[in-house]
């Protein structure tokens, strides 16, 4: 409406100055082309989805399944999803910390939590539901995005985590799995999201068949087409493990887009700015070294903010498989580190929390994938304060920080 009384007040104001007509022409031509600009970059911004961050609330939640105190929300289930605060009044559902773990919101102070996968399904999946502020249109696009989170106390990740838009809202209370088209869901990898410390991004665009009104958020395909990986609980974390894949959820937008605005999935990277180096130690194994000598000798060192393996680091891996197949009774210590620049860093970004955790955890799933028994293996976060025994003296402050993010081995009988 406000784009239209400044349509009619701009050509009110054309016709009361003297132009002769092919300046008028022009002059409406371009004042049409800035008003076409200006509705199509309005209706880019306007989010279809009402409080898609769960910020408005008729009032406080007073236990866990209250995602209907979040206005407009609702579970389509019997079970129902979780709304999270911040409150002292009732630790369970506070925001950050509450009974699954701690997790700042991605937007604004609340969020929410649903179940996307358990073992048999003996523990219900959950979904979130809400009405859209205008039906979609056939044929157009829609940039479609959200944000999630594994929480601590999962035991379990998944993938197959998406949105379903519908014409009619989804409605049982049954405790049941809800299967069914999933339109949006994370790139072509649909990967499993197993970070369980700052928020990731799915995002992707949907083509309306038209007339879709309602969007839910969760996991619509069987137990059987779902990869889920075993989470190794974090020896220093308080919150008592559930047999299924918990993941918070916030800051969800449905935009319409066209040729002009574009749907950006490009990957987040919060590591840009910082350090690019990675340290690499030259291995140096001799014949007559013991088991315990060798793998005590042998590192694997990460970028700043990462936990993923150079080519480096999985030949590390692979050579410590072998002497753990060779040593059938022999038990493997891993040991996380993380330099001082990601403890700086997490302090105004959760992303860089506990990166000495994830490292040893990313390796310890790396080796359970590889056939070793999880009772043989001790994921040991080791903070930031012991540095690595690669310092020297000469060494730049960047490459002492790159060989502080590591993980060490120790063989134990």
């Amino acid at each position: 409406m406000l784009i239209l009384r400044r349509l009619k007040h701009l050509l009110k104001l054309l016709k009361t100055m003297k132009f002769n007509s092919i300046t008028m022409k022009k002059s409406i031509a371009l004042a049409m082309i800035g008003f076409s600009v200006s509705i199509a970059f309005g209706q880019a911004q306007e989010n279809l989805v009402p409080n898609g961050s769960f910020e408005s609330i008729d009032k406080d939640p007073k236990k866990l399944g209250s995602i209907e105190n979040a206005m407009g929300w609702y579970s389509p289930t019997g079970a129902r999803a979780d709304l999270f605060i911040p409150t002292k009044k009732v630790p369970n559902i506070g925001a950050p910390d509450n009974i699954y773990g701690s997790e700042s919101a991605q937007d604004g102070s609340n969020y929410v939590g649903i179940v996307t996968y358990s073992h048999n399904n003996k523990v219900p999946r959950t979904y979130v539901s809400n009405k859209l502020e205008v039906p979609m249109k056939k044929g157009e696009k829609y940039c479609v995005q959200f944000y999630i989170s594994l929480a601590e106390a999962s035991s379990y990740a998944s993938n197959q985590i998406g949105v379903n838009f519908s014409k009619k809202a989804f409605g049982t209370e049954a405790k049941e799995s809800i299967i069914d088209k999933t339109h949006v869901t994370a790139d072509e990898t649909n990967k499993i999201f197993n970070a369980q410390f700052g928020w990731d991004r799915i995002c992707g665009t949907y083509v309306a068949e038209g007339g879709e009104k309602f969007i839910t958020i969760g996991n619509f395909t069987s137990n059987e087409n779902t990869k889920n990986m075993r989470m190794k609980k974090n020896s220093n974390s308080k919150v008592t493990p559930i047999a299924a894949a918990y993941y918070y959820l916030d800051n969800i937008t449905v935009y319409q887009i066209d040729e002009l605005s574009a749907c950006d999935c490009a990957p987040l990277d919060p590591t840009l700015g910082y350090s690019k180096t990675i340290y690499q130690k030259a291995l140096n194994l001799k014949e007559d070294m013991s088991a315990e000598d060798k793998v005590k000798s042998m590192q694997i060192y990460f970028g700043f903010g990462k936990t993923d393996f150079t080519n480096a680091g999985e030949d590390v891996m692979n050579r410590i498989i072998a002497i753990l197949k060779a040593n059938p009774n022999a038990k493997l210590q891993i040991n996380g580190f993380a330099d001082e620049e990601e403890v700086k860093a997490a302090e105004d970004q959760n992303y860089f929390q506990d990166m000495d955790s994830k490292r040893a955890n990313a390796v310890f799933n790396y080796l359970v994938e590889k056939g070793i028994a999880e009772s043989r293996l001790i994921a040991s976060p080791q903070g930031s304060s012991e540095k690595s025994s690669e310092i020297v003296e000469s060494d730049e402050d960047d490459i002492k920080q790159a060989k502080n993010r590591r993980v060490e081995f120790k063989l134990r009988p």
